[in-house]
């Protein structure tokens, strides 16, 4: 028989990296909560058509990368890539529009069929926010300062760049698509094929191409700055006039852009050299067209997402658990009066360790490995007298102490 073994790109996450996971998404969820924003839990499979309508035909999300499957009635489904798509069919078919602004984070699994490398899998961890109906720059400023905090509260502040960039609106997009075509056509020859068939449906995900031969060409390229009309240009610095308020520090990316056309204005990630060749850790931007290309009207949004084991791995110290509490039983007398006390402990909310067999000894060097920092023992002459010892494994020192006040001694 073969051993069984997890699918490639699957991992089991488990003792220490679970912690670190485990708090990346406590601490965003703390800090989603303080900025109002409110829990949702959508399906782990959407119709395909969610995903397709969302991300466009000529993404490799779509075209390479979704674990699409049949079911038994003949519908074309879809394990969810990304969190955006499922959120804004949410807001639509639940009728959401009814309470603007909607403001929403989530946190779940994501499947995409790509090459596993550090910090990227087949199956990953994604935290996300969406806020569905604001218009103003102060939406922009608002998720982007979010997204700081969490980094700061996660003690990564300093270990990440702030890029920023604006798309401008339909006017200011169409501009500068019309310039970058130009300009690629004139190196049609030297770009890669992903790029040459990109060049008509979807030119500027050339600029976010990793060919060396693509990135030469991109250097030149049109800035998108310079295609901004005054409403966009405007609407931009009130943006970072609002960052430099808060004492966020960013740079200014003019090659940081979004390929599908439902992107408008702010786009923004937060990126580190710490982790090789893939430094993006949370990304966001506008989507103003994204609700209404879904059939949900015209509604603006924003949000970003982040892979929590990729942010994970960017926590240098281990998450520890409390420290427990061991409960050692001396003889077969002592064990239904450790069962009990056990009990009463964890119902009083200690984390507590039960040595369940062994000598004496061998449950006190247990205790200390599993790094309890007190242990009761439990005799059955001192259990007579209504009583325990309570040793600190610390310091080495005990004393015997009443069984009624037991926990208020610890």
């Amino acid at each position: 028989m073969e051993k069984l073994q997890n699918v490639r790109g699957t991992y089991d996450l488990y003792g220490a990296a679970k912690r670190k996971a485990k708090k990346v998404i406590e601490t965003a969820s703390k800090v989603a909560e303080k900025y109002g924003f409110e829990e949702i839990e959508t399906p782990v499979f959407e119709f395909t058509e969610v995903f397709s309508r969302n991300l466009g035909d000529t993404t490799d999300i779509v075209t390479k990368e979704m674990y699409c499957f049949e079911d038994r009635g003949g519908e074309s489904l879809t394990l969810r890539p990304e969190g955006t798509a499922g959120i804004v069919r949410s807001f639509i078919s639940e009728g959401m529009q009814q309470n603007l602004p909607v403001k929403l984070y989530y946190a779940g699994p994501m499947f995409r069929y790509e090459r596993p490398q550090k910090g990227r899998q087949r199956q990953f961890t994604q935290f996300g926010v969406e806020m569905l109906g604001v218009a103003t720059p102060q939406a922009d400023i608002e998720v982007i300062a979010m997204a700081y905090e969490f980094l700061e509260n996660l003690g990564l502040a300093g270990a990440v760049t702030v890029e920023i960039n604006s798309l401008g609106d339909a006017e200011s997009r169409k501009a500068y698509r019309e310039k970058l075509v130009d300009y690629l056509k004139q190196h049609y020859d030297e770009l890669s094929e992903d790029s040459k068939n990109r060049l008509e449906k979807n030119p500027l995900r050339v600029l976010d191409s990793k060919e060396d031969c693509d990135k030469k060409i991109v250097e030149n390229a049109p800035l998108y700055a310079d295609s901004l009309n005054e409403n966009s240009a405007a609407f931009f610095q009130e943006v970072l006039k609002g960052l430099d308020l808060l004492g966020i520090k960013y740079r200014v990316n003019n090659r940081l852009v979004r390929g599908l056309d439902y992107y408008a204005h702010t786009v923004f990630e937060l990126t580190t050299d710490k982790l090789g060749a893939q430094g993006t850790v949370l990304g966001g931007g506008r989507y103003d067209g994204l609700i209404a290309q879904m059939g949900g009207g015209d509604v603006p949004g924003i949000g970003w997402a982040c892979g929590v084991e990729r942010l994970s791995m960017l926590l240098e110290k281990d998450v520890d658990l409390p420290r427990p509490i061991a409960v050692v039983p001396v003889g077969d007398d002592a064990a239904d009066a450790a069962l009990k006390i056990a009990y009463d402990l964890r119902k009083a909310g200690f984390r507590v360790e039960h040595g369940y067999s062994g000598n004496l000894k061998k449950r006190m060097i247990k205790a200390n490995k599993a790094g309890a920092y007190k242990a009761v023992i439990i005799g059955s002459d001192e259990l007579s007298a209504g009583k325990v010892t309570v040793k600190d494994l610390d310091s080495g020192s005990q004393k015997s102490v009443n069984l009624d006040n037991l926990i208020k001694e610890i």
